[in-house]
């Protein structure tokens, strides 16, 4: 993985697949993607060396406490960019894409003035 920016984009992956399915495997997130197989299974290496994943004798794939903790961090970005966005009056197609690109190069500093400026308007 070169990036802190993709570390990220797959984790939270990993925490949408979740939601939606018992067990997450590598190849569900080549699916999700859309990615090679060999890439994915690099970055979820990556992943599980740093400590931000498990993968069990099934291939089941688990974030550890500090993965959940990053990938709902940057999911709570996600949603916050998406509703900012539509709620000024981009097209939801548009507010999603451009939150994805947002929410991974955002600090958390700004990100927090931008959660509550929206919260109160």
């Amino acid at each position: 993985m070169r990036t802190h920016e993709s570390q990220e984009m797959y984790l939270e992956t990993i925490l949408l697949l979740r939601r939606r399915k018992a067990n997450v495997r590598s190849v569900d997130i080549v699916d999700e993607l859309g990615y090679a197989k060999s890439s994915v299974s690099r970055a979820v290496n990556l992943l599980q060396d740093e400590g931000l994943i498990t993968i069990d004798e099934n291939g089941d794939i688990t974030m550890t406490a500090e993965g959940l903790k990053k990938a709902e961090n940057v999911y709570e970005k996600h949603r916050v960019f998406t509703d900012a966005f539509i709620r000024m009056g981009a097209p939801a197609d548009v507010a999603e894409e451009n939150a994805c690109r947002i929410e991974h190069v955002v600090s958390n500093e700004l990100f927090e003035i931008i959660k509550r400026y929206f919260s109160e308007h």
